[in-house]
């Protein structure tokens, strides 16, 4: 799928009046003046007209709406501790190229100047509060499995230099409540990837006093919560992505159980 195609259509599945709505047409507007109608017109040349409810078109449909929604929180994060870092860039830019090819860079790195433009243009308070009422948005209309794995990637960016700014842990922070999710989500996604035991049990979301059924209910809760089969209409990619993280909880489950000589 081209990477216009699925920015083209995401105005197929966005409520009249959204703010991403709002978001999406500035930047339609600025880069793809020429390009947005043939982007409508091949994108629903794909989907048969009488067929909008088939898998197929949910499935499309809720991809689009995790992509943007990941490239406007992307530039959010990016911009997070007051600079831009060729290596959280490179990041997005790796993304991209995984899921659309290589076209897709300069589009997609065009789409994230485009957006910082507009955060230019509406001021940083303004900013802060579209990027508000979008994770409401985001928080009504996607499942909550969609928004954790939304989390996990900026989780990343934050992560991608080495070192992750205080600034970056509040904006992350403020993303999950407004997305209505629990905050000690940001800790356990940062903390994954970590080689202490105290990293281990931040991914489990508890402390180094739960009890050993606590850390199994902790473990099976975050089994289920992050299964690669709940995103799996997001894309192969995507399910990769949620794959990892699986592969990391289930890393710092062993290490806990080995600390407890747990079975």
């Amino acid at each position: 799928m081209a990477f216009g195609k699925w920015i083209g259509g995401f105005f197929g599945f966005i409520n009249t009046g959204s703010i991403l709505g709002a978001i999406a047409g500035f930047v339609l507007g600025s880069l793809f003046d020429a390009f947005t109608d043939q982007a409508q017109v091949n994108y629903t040349e794909d989907i048969p007209s009488d067929d909008y409810n088939s898998p197929r078109s949910v499935n499309i449909g809720a991809r689009n709406d995790f992509l943007f929604s990941l490239m406007v929180l992307a530039a959010h994060m990016i911009q997070a501790d007051g600079k831009i870092m060729h290596s959280e860039m490179e990041m997005v830019r790796r993304f991209l190229r995984d899921s659309f090819g290589a076209t897709a860079v300069t589009e997609g790195n065009s789409i994230l100047l485009k957006l910082f433009d507009y955060r230019k243009q509406q001021g940083d308070f303004a900013w802060q509060q579209q990027i508000r009422q979008s994770c409401s948005e985001m928080a009504i209309s996607m499942p909550e499995e969609h928004r954790i794995q939304l989390v996990a990637f900026l989780a990343e960016i934050a992560k991608a230099d080495g070192k992750v700014h205080q600034k970056e842990v509040e904006a992350l922070k403020e993303i999950v409540i407004n997305l209505s999710l629990n905050v000690s989500l940001v800790d356990q996604m940062l903390s994954l990837g970590g080689s202490s035991l105290e990293d281990a049990y931040k991914v489990l979301g508890i402390s180094p006093d739960a009890t050993d059924e606590e850390v199994r209910k902790a473990y099976r809760r975050m089994v289920i919560q992050h299964h690669p089969d709940k995103v799996s209409n997001l894309g192969e990619d995507v399910k990769e992505a949620a794959t990892k993280k699986l592969q990391e909880i289930n890393k710092a489950k062993e290490m806990i159980f080995q600390a407890r000589g747990l079975s």
